[in-house]
């Protein structure tokens, strides 16, 4: 059994939790993150989208992880339109874009150790185990949670993201190159969208499913239905790759900060309540959490961490919970799908409108965010 003390303990080696890591150590602080994956990024659960913005803010100027740039995206409605918007983007290669993240806040002086996972606290220490069996103890003055949306960290602290929609998603050879993304909207794919996301020569192609009824039986039974359509307009070949399998959250944590420990990214639900993005958020709440967690080791006080969720709250809250009532309003009038997508699908101008009267909104509105 091996005892380390670390300033701050990150669980989960993703965009959030390599962010945390490195905001820390730039500030001095002795930082550890725990990875419970041998190799971090794999298996990749993400439909691997990112704004071209993100760019500017990444630490590290390698671009090997980008596939593939994209101009637009397309939104094909349920009625046959198609709507076409301005949408700068890059699909990447997400296993390894988290990689860099993490080999970069390795090199600032982070120790990022992959298979290894966080399994219990006893005494006021984390005890942490290793894929060959061994064990560490640490007692690290915050714990930052950025271990995705079933979060071991949140279950410690008695929190758990409410809504979680699960999605599937192969690899399709493509017939023809494509420079934009299309999202695909149809009654069939209750209270979320498929997609067709080009890198290369293939696509990442999915769908999510909300609702009781989304088990995975039914979730590769609508893709299936899916790829075919695109198989017969032509826009695709058979034979998928590399299936994949994950949920995303959609709808955030009201609270984020109890007692030595706080949640970043997914395990907090920062993903985007109506698009289901993600990775940007995560890596604003990841660096947020890092700053607050120096603050608080080096002061001696948690309740410094406040100060996380109050400018947290300043800069993704309302349009987190914007989003969430959104998709809330979506669900609820989903048999009129053709009517409301353009009140509930940030694509619209009416995204960021009042919700005509015709239909039925909750006691306190759902208007302008």
């Amino acid at each position: 059994m091996q005892h380390r003390d670390y300033d701050i303990l990150v669980v989960g080696a993703g965009p959030a939790g390599s962010s945390a890591a490195l905001t820390a150590v730039r500030s001095g602080a002795r930082v550890l993150v725990a990875e419970r994956r041998e190799v971090i990024g794999v298996p990749v659960r993400c439909a691997e989208y990112i704004p071209r913005a993100l760019l500017g803010e990444l630490p590290f100027k390698d671009r090997a992880f980008i596939a593939q740039p994209v101009k637009s995206m397309r939104t094909l409605l349920p009625d046959g339109r198609i709507k076409e918007t301005e949408a700068p983007g890059l699909v990447i290669r997400r296993d390894l874009f988290d990689q860099r993240l993490a080999e970069y806040a390795q090199s600032q002086g982070a120790e990022i150790r992959s298979g290894l996972r966080a399994v219990g606290r006893e005494n006021g220490e984390i005890i942490l185990k290793q894929a060959g069996g061994g064990r560490v103890r640490t007692r690290p003055a915050v714990i930052i949670g950025a271990d995705g949306p079933h979060s071991t960290v949140g279950r410690w602290m008695g929190l758990r993201v409410r809504r979680l929609i699960p999605g599937i998603q192969v690899r399709v050879p493509l017939a023809a190159s494509m420079d934009h993304t299309d999202i695909y909207f149809h009654p069939e794919i209750y209270g979320a969208y498929a997609w067709v996301f080009p890198r290369g020569d293939e696509a990442n192609v999915g769908l999510a499913l909300a609702g009781g009824n989304s088990c995975s039986g039914v979730l590769r039974t609508t893709l299936d239905r899916f790829v075919g359509r695109l198989v017969h307009e032509g826009s695709v070949k058979a034979a998928p790759r590399k299936g994949m399998f994950g949920w995303i959250p959609a709808a955030p944590l009201d609270r984020l900060v109890r007692g030595n420990m706080m949640l970043a990214g997914d395990a907090a639900g920062h993903a985007h309540p109506i698009t289901g993005a993600g990775i940007s958020n995560a890596i604003l709440a990841g660096r947020l959490a890092g700053k607050w967690a120096v603050e608080a080791a080096e002061k001696g006080d948690l309740s410094a961490l406040q100060g996380y969720e109050g400018e947290l709250r300043e800069d993704l809250g309302d349009t987190l919970r914007y989003g969430d009532r959104r998709r809330r309003l979506l669900e609820r009038h989903w048999d009129r799908l053709s009517e409301i997508l353009p009140y509930c699908w940030t694509a619209f101008r009416e995204y960021f409108q009042e919700i005509p009267d015709r239909f039925d909104t909750e006691k306190g509105g759902l208007g302008k965010p």
